[in-house]
């Protein structure tokens, strides 16, 4: 079994929205950090955003403000809103689960999905 899958992307044009969802194969109640990341062609992935357990989160300068980031535990899933997109947002995005919090520290697992493909156009 795939432990991350991705879905939801798709073509939007320049300005509209589209949600992200990161499916898990197993709980993710005891992951420290879920995350996204993209990765456009010929370009370095680059981290999104980030969700702890304890539902902080972080984002990558270039799209505050536009993204929302978020996990549901009960139903092992986390999600990208996504909105004002721009053609520089095109890319495929990644899910990642980091490591599995346990009473000594924490457990990396580095988990990564497929990716779900994003294409904006202008």
């Amino acid at each position: 079994q795939v432990p991350l899958v991705e879905s939801g992307g798709g073509l939007v044009q320049s300005g509209g929205s589209l949600r992200l969802s990161c499916a898990a194969f197993r709980s993710i109640n005891s992951i420290r950090t879920m995350a996204w990341y993209r990765q456009a062609p010929g370009q370095q992935r680059e981290l999104v955003a980030t969700v702890a357990s304890s539902g902080s989160t972080t984002y990558a300068n270039s799209v505050r403000g536009r993204f929302a980031i978020s996990r549901d535990n009960a139903n092992r899933k986390v999600y990208l809103q996504m909105n004002s997109l721009r053609p520089e947002d095109s890319a495929v995005y990644y899910c990642h689960a980091d490591c599995v919090q346990i009473i000594e520290g924490c457990n990396p697992v580095d988990l990564w999905g497929q990716g779900t493909l994003v294409t904006v156009s202008s």
